[in-house]
């Protein structure tokens, strides 16, 4: 388990990816602009920085940057 406190979750269905923060739904993110807003929202300003650093971000079920389901 990472110790990340924002995780994008697999990919749904219908496309869009859950984030948590510190363990809270955030959201559904189909890009990563809504990633990035939800991340401001949440007090981290620098949100684009923190998007490919393993210490903030854990992505899960899926490659990075991809919203859609296979």
């Amino acid at each position: 388990m990472s110790s990340a406190p924002i995780v994008v979750h697999r990919a749904a269905g219908n496309g869009g990816r859950r984030v948590t923060i510190r363990g809270q739904i955030a959201g559904l993110a189909h890009s990563d602009a809504d990633l990035v807003e939800f991340l401001r929202r949440a007090g981290l300003p620098d949100a684009w920085d923190a998007l490919d650093d393993p210490r903030w971000v854990e992505w899960q079920g899926g490659r990075p940057h991809e919203y859609n389901a296979d």
